[in-house]
């Protein structure tokens, strides 16, 4: 099983009390600017367990899995 790497997440609500990720911190301390959230809904993480609201974002021409659990943002890795 994988695992979660805990990412520190800047977001924004729009006017319908939406929350929308639009940038994020790698552990590493890289930034990468999401260029669009292609979907959300509630989802488990297959490869590091857990869930929450998963945000399919589209950064850098790929996809990646941005979880929500209510407390923290993770990304799953490996």
């Amino acid at each position: 099983m994988g695992r979660k790497v805990i990412v520190s997440v800047k977001a924004e609500f729009d006017v319908f009390g939406r929350l929308t990720p639009i940038s994020f911190c790698w552990e590493n301390g890289v930034q990468y600017d999401i260029s669009k959230v292609l979907d959300r809904r509630r989802a488990v993480s297959l490869r590091s367990g857990g869930g929450g609201i998963r945000y399919t974002c589209k950064i850098d021409n790929r996809l990646v899995y941005l979880f929500n659990d209510e407390n923290l943002w993770y990304i799953e890795k490996g």
